[in-house]
């Protein structure tokens, strides 16, 4: 291990590691029932479970030797009350590393070495690559996908008190750690029921709303003021993609109606963003021309996410227009006075528009030819033969064909998931309207193997209208 690596695991140590420690020790001391008692038997259970697997048991062997050892509990509930505490345990001490991990990390990483933003500038500004910069940027964007499991992430509550945690763990202010650890203790972290698709996806938006919203807006900016012509505003630097509520290969219960739903919280999250940053904006903008302007903008923002049934066909369009007039206000009238931060806004509006993130539908290949099959038995617009037609003309078929389902208002497919697959294909065109053609503009096809698959979906697409 070289010294940088061995660097950076001391400092990991003395940031993270000793600090678990110190702070672990506060969960014993929490106000809770048997929490104390919790602790303690954790710690004995370790052991066990170290010894037990040095002298290869079963992990039936190994909590059983536990409970001889080290408990009196005999009958099965009270052996199931201490093992669910032991998880209620572990659970809120990772949620304690996450929080000191993020609180180190500026600590534990170099933030201007090699990889990082700063190191490109000086790299860039070194070798004369501007101009190289600039052509690599013209067609070249990173493209983040957040997807979705179940387990895969905290409940937004968590994650809450995750972020408010690292703040003062940052700061080392230990009566607030301690009345966040408090909060932790008696925030739960699971729900009764399954998640939903919808859930999956509003737990996801938290990272978008808190975490890269401002990150991609410090990104932009940052490239923007040090290379003024090397970012394209038709082409940003980054883009979001979003599977929650989209792939319906990945969870069986995504519906046509959850994908609308999904894009209309990606639409109200991005929204909602905006609008708080313009609250804050309004108290460093007080100049005249600028008020009123930011004001009416700030309405118009409230209106469509505040105020039921009076949703707007608000288009980023119209909201860079009025930044770009304020803008244009305070270079002229105000001395430039707080441009940099309407400048931020604007790269944001360019990045996250009003889609926020791009909904991917997601689809297996052969769903695709099963609704295709099924639209043929009718005989109304493909062939009846068609099941029984090969590859090349199926694609002849789909490539030339002109009709739409919706010529033939009277169709109806026995097969729920005909029905579904042709209402997600009309979804992608209401999300469009709604919230921008990236918005929804990338439709990925499990298990692809042939031209054929590719057909079908583009056949679909034209018999959806």
């Amino acid at each position: 291990m070289d010294n940088q690596s061995l660097r950076g695991l001391q400092h990991f140590k003395n940031s993270v590691g000793i600090k678990f420690q110190l702070y672990n020790s506060l969960f014993t001391s929490l106000p809770f029932h048997r929490i104390e008692k919790t602790g303690i038997l954790l710690s004995l259970f370790q052991n066990i479970c170290e010894e037990g697997y040095k002298k290869k048991l079963s992990p039936l062997e190994i909590i059983e030797d536990f409970f001889v050892k080290h408990t009196t509990y005999t009958s099965q509930n009270e052996k199931l009350d201490i093992l669910f505490r032991f998880v209620q345990f572990v659970e809120r001490q990772v949620v304690l590393f996450d929080a000191l991990e993020d609180a180190a990390f500026t600590q534990v990483h170099d933030v201007n070495g090699a990889g990082t933003l700063k190191q490109l500038e000086l790299e860039v500004l070194q070798n004369n690559k501007e101009e190289a910069l600039t052509k690599k940027l013209k067609d070249f964007s990173v493209t983040m996908v957040l997807t979705a499991h179940p387990t895969q992430f905290y409940p937004g509550s968590v994650l809450g008190i995750i972020n408010d945690l690292s703040k003062s763990l940052a700061e080392n202010n230990t009566a607030q750690i301690n009345m966040y650890l408090q909060q932790l203790g008696k925030t739960p972290f699971f729900k009764n029921e399954k998640p939903t698709p919808y859930d999956e996806a509003i737990s996801l938006l938290w990272y978008l709303e808190n975490v890269f919203y401002a990150a991609a807006g410090r990104i932009t900016s940052f490239l923007k003021n040090q290379f003024p012509d090397v970012v394209h505003d038709n082409n940003p630097v980054i883009n979001m993609g979003f599977w929650p509520g989209g792939d319906r290969d990945g969870n069986s219960f995504v519906t046509s109606e959850i994908t609308l739903k999904v894009a209309d919280a990606l639409r109200g999250g991005i929204i909602k963003c905006y609008y708080l940053e313009i609250r804050k904006l309004r108290r460093r903008l007080t100049f005249k021309g600028v008020d009123i302007i930011l004001s009416e903008l700030e309405k118009q923002l409230y209106d469509n996410i505040f105020i039921p049934g009076n949703r707007t066909s608000l288009t980023k369009k119209e909201i860079l227009d009025t930044l770009n007039k304020i803008k244009e206000i305070l270079i002229y009238q105000h001395n430039g006075l707080f441009l940099h931060l309407i400048n931020n806004l604007i790269n944001k509006v360019h990045v996250f528009g009003l889609h926020f993130a791009s909904l991917d539908i997601r689809q297996e290949s052969s769903v695709h030819n099963i609704v295709l099959e099924e639209i043929a038995a009718t005989g109304k617009i493909l062939p009846a033969e068609y099941a029984g037609l090969s590859a090349e003309k199926k694609i002849a078929f789909l490539a030339n064909n002109k009709e739409a389902i919706v010529d033939h208002p009277g169709y109806r497919g026995k097969n729920p998931v005909v029905n579904e697959t042709i209402n997600t294909i009309k979804a992608i065109k209401l999300i469009q309207d709604a919230n921008g053609e990236v918005g929804c503009n990338r439709y990925i096809i499990s298990q692809c193997t042939s031209a054929l698959n590719v057909f079908e979906v583009y056949g679909l697409f034209i018999l959806c209208g």
